[in-house]
């Protein structure tokens, strides 16, 4: 009883398990297929919300180069209190072996996800000692680094075949949807196939604390995990504009560079949820395959350097959304043209 009553802060106790939903106002699940040999990038997206008059979903379905997007704003929603498992009706069904999504005949997916690579710690997740902080708005955790896709979508007019894809997936969570602002990225598609990288930043407070924190993940193709983000240990610095993502962290052994960029108008504006409305908006500008450069130090010497063209990046923020919506000629409660939230 404690221990859920813990949780329901958000908060998870060192070495336990973030994956199992906490019960807060809003918990997102993000799956990301990337297929280097056809330059094929799909994303899907659930955030379970409480609601006043019960739980909805936020779902997503995008993929690049197409340029394709459909989200929705589902009137019934589900979330695993024992494992993780996202459900909202017939058209969103995400656990960790297999995802379904069903948003119309030009919508679909169905992936089976093998040969998983797990978040490698056992003490904390991504989101590092904050993990155990109660009623932050903001919780990340990165719980597959790497997995082996089999199955396909469908986007607009066209099937791809995402069979061998690299997959990553994880979780946000928190008290009430987003951040006022915030940043992150993740990428795959390295000429290493092992290698992924991953970080999100933002305001992240709890009562009268107000900080800004980034989280910057790295998988090296032999495998190393490196975590970096804890202020006073391993920070990290971030200059985001909605175009280019500059990230410097370092801690006694390792120092990580991230130089990344793409143009704003390849970009999607994703919704984000308001759980105590009831409504999805406009939140999120959104990149699907940008250019990400990473130089990873150990002790000054470099240890892997990499680059993937196709990579994801993203600028958060609600106002900045809504200015992008309207430069495009939206009006400023369409999420994308045609508005499908």
């Amino acid at each position: 009883m404690l221990l859920s009553r813990y949780r329901a802060t958000g908060a998870d106790l060192p070495f336990g398990d973030p994956l199992p939903a906490h019960g807060v106002a809003m918990e997102g699940y993000f799956w990301r297929f990337t297929q280097p040999a056809t330059g094929d990038v799909v994303i899907a997206l659930c955030g379970v919300n409480r609601g006043p008059d019960g739980p909805w979903a936020t779902v997503g379905l995008a993929g690049s180069p197409d340029g394709f997007l459909r989200t929705t704003a589902h009137p019934t929603a589900a979330a695993s209190r024992t494992e993780l498992g996202a459900y909202a009706g017939d058209v969103f069904a995400g656990e960790t072996d297999r995802l379904r999504v069903d948003l119309g005949p030009d919508a679909l997916l169905d992936v089976r996800v093998t040969s998983h690579v797990p978040w490698p710690r056992r003490r904390f997740g991504g989101s590092s000692f904050f993990q155990s902080v109660p009623g932050l708005n903001q919780y990340w955790h990165p719980w597959l680094l790497g997995g082996r896709a089999e199955g396909r979508a469908v986007l607009g007019g066209r099937e791809i075949d995402l069979t061998g894809a690299q997959v990553y997936c994880e979780k946000n969570w928190g008290r009430e949807g987003f951040p006022d602002s915030w940043w992150w990225g993740q990428a795959q598609g390295f000429a290493e196939p092992g290698a992924c990288v991953a970080f999100a930043g933002g305001q992240v407070s709890a009562g009268p604390l107000r900080t800004e924190v980034t989280a910057l993940v790295v998988r090296m193709p032999d495998g190393t995990v490196l975590r970096l983000g804890n202020p006073a240990v391993s920070p990290v610095r971030a200059e985001v504009t909605d175009e280019t993502w500059s990230l410097h962290g370092r801690n006694l052994l390792w120092s990580v560079s991230v130089e990344a960029s793409s143009p704003l108008g390849s970009a999607h504006v994703l919704p984000v949820p308001l759980p105590s409305q009831g409504r999805n908006i406009p939140g999120a500008i959104e990149h699907l395959a940008g250019r990400l450069a990473i130089t990873v130090r150990r002790r000054g010497q470099v240890r892997w350097r990499g680059e993937s063209s196709l990579a994801a990046l993203e600028h958060g923020g609600i106002a900045r959304a809504q200015a992008e919506i309207l430069r495009r000629g939206g009006g400023p409660g369409d999420v994308d043209a045609p508005p499908q939230v």
